[in-house]
């Protein structure tokens, strides 16, 4: 089945846009099921200007709008996002109902996709999240280490991200799990590269995990090593106005409770009290869980039963 692009080459450019809905407005959800019938096209007519950008759209709904939408029974994993609150950190759960993920090799492809959905849906639709994010360096963090060197690549990322005949009136679909990361920069700053290292779990300059001898058990890698994969689509961004910088989290799986999982080791801790080191550097202002449909089933969204 054919599914919408998830799986591809690290971008450059990226916008995250997470929006409600207020479906007290007339005509807002068949707004919206026109905007999800039409997405998989409307992305083909930016990027049929512009092929060598490389535009990648991707659009999901929020356990909330569903059951607005149609009377469909919801995608098997879909809910809203669990909030995690551990003794030190907190993982929020915040509003969305729709989220939209452009990626390109320059971002005005990702703004006039953007643009262009957004001007379909109207009134009805309020921006409560938009993140730009940015290529940097050799695919690093503002941290200064290379982000997602675990991610699986070929068919192991299509087996990681699609939804299979667990679930087989939505196969080829996903979960999202979105959350913004703002970073102290100058507490970090103050740590020496051996202590950076240590928090992460691996190299900074060259990229290669720690030994196990070395590695600390509440590092970053060691609390993310889990039982099942997903595929992560982070990227930096930043403001020198707002004066803050951080890591839009972007994990994409075919059950989001490997995502979860990991989370749960991060801010609750594994055992718990043994939580990520990271979290001493970068605070969780967002989170929010949505279900990635088909590019089929978007196409054949206005022949689902209305609620």
């Amino acid at each position: 089945m054919p599914s919408q692009s998830i799986v591809a080459d690290p971008s450059a450019a990226a916008l995250f846009l997470v929006l409600t809905i207020d479906d007290s407005i007339d005509g807002a959800l068949d707004n919206v099921r026109d905007v999800l019938g039409d997405f998989p096209g409307l992305v083909r007519t930016v990027s049929f200007r512009h092929p060598e950008a490389e535009l990648h759209g991707v659009i999901g709904v929020g356990a909330a709008l569903w059951p607005k939408l149609t009377a469909a029974p919801a995608p098997a994993k879909l809910h809203p996002f669990k909030e995690l609150r551990g003794a030190v950190h907190h993982a929020p759960a915040t509003p969305g109902d729709i989220v939209l993920h452009a990626r390109a090799a320059t971002p005005d492809m990702c703004w006039e996709l953007a643009r262009i959905v957004l001007d379909k849906l109207g009134t009805c639709a309020t921006v409560v999240d938009e993140t730009q994010g940015f290529k940097y360096f050799d695919n690093r963090d503002l941290l200064g280490f290379v982000d997602g060197t675990e991610n699986p690549e070929g068919q192991d990322a299509l087996d990681a991200v699609h939804i299979g005949d667990e679930d087989p009136d939505y196969a080829g679909g996903s979960y999202l799990i979105v959350q913004k990361y703002t970073h102290d920069m100058g507490a970090w700053d103050e740590l020496s590269t051996e202590e950076q290292e240590k928090v992460i779990g691996r190299t900074k300059l060259d990229d290669v995990e720690l030994d196990d001898e070395t590695k600390p058990d509440n590092s970053h890698v060691a609390l993310n090593d889990v039982d099942g994969d997903i595929l992560r689509l982070n990227m930096p961004f930043g403001s020198f106005l707002d004066g803050t910088s951080g890591t839009y989290f972007a994990g994409y799986a075919a059950d989001p409770a490997v995502t979860e999982e990991m989370l749960t080791n991060m801010f609750i801790g594994k055992p718990e009290g043994n939580t990520d080191r990271i979290l001493d550097f970068s605070t969780a202002s967002t989170g929010t869980l949505f279900f990635i449909p088909s590019a089929a089933l978007l196409e054949d969204f206005e022949e689902l039963p209305l609620p």
